[in-house]
């Protein structure tokens, strides 16, 4: 995707170029939610609004391809996201992102199902634009929390999930492993096409859908936020949606006439939430190793 308005050297330059004018910050409100960037409503003396992250720790590229995972959901016109305005890296403030300001607002009649209805709409665009080359993968890597996430091309699911996902993590928790589960991890990627289908259509996903990376937005309608995007199974962004809670009933109900979770999903869950709690145990210690324990002794008896 076509990434504009970035590289600003400084927070007040990406204000003034937005805004074309001499508008400046005249105020900020720190937002709680996240545990990775500093997160701030911005008011400007335009009387305008805006939603800044920042992260010291972080270069630009890292806020750059979360603007460019917006911007690929935005264009299958199916679910709203933010929009992007710029970014840049400021010296105080370190890489930082502003997005438009959504206002708290109370949800629309039918919400999880409308919900559901966008999000199998998304499932169901055209994604060939978003990879390189072959059917899985994205155009550029990015992140899964502050965790760089693989996305190059593979021809089959079952190779992508086992060379962009599982492996690399699998190497970065090594050392939680002993050399007879490293055995049994060896046994499951040798064999995840047991498991794994190839979807009808590779979908493009958010990535990372759990239930702090939707907000309600100004239409009163669920807006997606922090996407991990690449293109893959529809069924791996439903399964996280399953790993932690927060989705109702309706909202599956809803998803399920779209046909896009094949026969035996409930089997192959577990599998691609594997691949989060991966992620979780490697960025926030052992609490996690008895669920991935769990998953690969299931999987490989």
């Amino acid at each position: 995707m076509d990434i504009k308005n970035f590289g600003y050297g400084s927070l007040d330059e990406a204000i003034k170029a937005l805004n074309k004018d001499s508008t400046t910050i005249t105020g900020s409100v720190k937002l709680s939610g996240g545990d990775i960037n500093e997160a701030y409503m911005l008011k400007l003396s335009n009387d305008k609004r805006v939603f800044l992250k920042s992260n010291k720790s972080k270069e630009t590229e890292f806020f750059e391809a979360e603007a460019q995972g917006l911007l690929a959901i935005h264009a299958t016109k199916t679910i709203a996201v933010p929009q992007v305005l710029c970014g840049g890296n400021d010296s105080d403030r370190g890489a930082f992102l502003i997005l438009e300001y959504l206002d708290n607002v109370g949800k629309v009649k039918g919400y999880w199902s409308i919900f559901a209805e966008e999000l199998a709409n998304m499932h169901k665009a055209d994604a060939v634009n978003f990879v390189k080359a072959g059917k899985y993968g994205f155009l550029n890597n990015n992140y899964i929390g502050s965790r760089k996430q693989i996305n190059t091309s593979y021809d089959k699911w079952v190779d992508f999930f086992r060379e962009c996902r599982l492996i690399p993590l699998f190497e970065n928790a090594e050392t939680y492993f002993d050399n007879s589960m490293i055995k049994n991890i060896n046994r499951l990627l040798d064999n995840l096409d047991k498991w794994l289908l190839e979807p009808e259509r590779p979908s493009l996903l958010h990535g990372d859908l759990w239930s702090g990376n939707f907000i309600t937005g100004n239409d009163g309608k669920a807006w997606l936020i922090d996407p991990a995007v690449y293109v893959g199974h529809a069924e791996a962004d439903i399964a996280m949606t399953e790993l932690f809670g927060g989705f109702v009933e309706e909202f599956y109900h809803t998803y399920a006439d779209s046909k896009l979770l094949g026969y035996g999903y409930e089997d192959r869950r577990n599998l691609y939430n594997l691949y989060h709690l991966l992620n979780h145990l490697i960025s926030f210690g052992g609490s996690y190793y008895d669920p991935v324990i769990r998953i690969i002794k299931y999987y490989i008896g």
